[in-house]
């Protein structure tokens, strides 16, 4: 399978998946703000990787109540697109962005001034010449 198609089925399950999610009854899901920020379909249509991420964290109730619900959610994907197979869903708590604030934080945290930059950069230039 090309790589284009294979980017394309990726962008369309997880943008199916994310509208899904919104009509699960579980409590466990429904009280929770969830985002889909990506879906790895396998080559072969077989296994599906949905990372998602929610505003309480990391949750072992919520990701309980995906897992519960994940048979309903290939049944409605299985209606939505126009696949030869439908994936079996694995879902996958996804913290980069709260990795990315942690990142972030230790940038922020640096000390560097702009005479710190502009003598490292001098003296990088110096050694080069010679």
């Amino acid at each position: 399978m090309s790589k284009y198609r294979q980017d394309r089925i990726n962008e369309q399950v997880a943008s199916e998946i994310s509208q899904i999610v919104r009509d699960i009854k579980d409590p466990r899901v429904s009280g929770s703000l969830i985002t889909i920020n990506a879906a790895d379909v396998s080559p072969d249509l077989k296994y599906a990787k949905v990372y998602y991420s929610a505003i309480t964290g990391e949750d072992p109730e919520l990701k309980r109540g995906l897992t519960s619900a994940a048979g309903f959610v290939r049944c409605r994907l299985a209606k939505e697109l126009n696949l030869r197979i439908t994936p079996e869903i694995t879902f996958i708590y996804d913290d980069s962005a709260e990795h990315g604030v942690k990142i972030a934080s230790i940038l922020n945290g640096l000390n560097i001034t702009k005479e710190d930059a502009s003598d490292d950069g001098e003296s990088l230039a110096d050694e080069s010449d010679k």
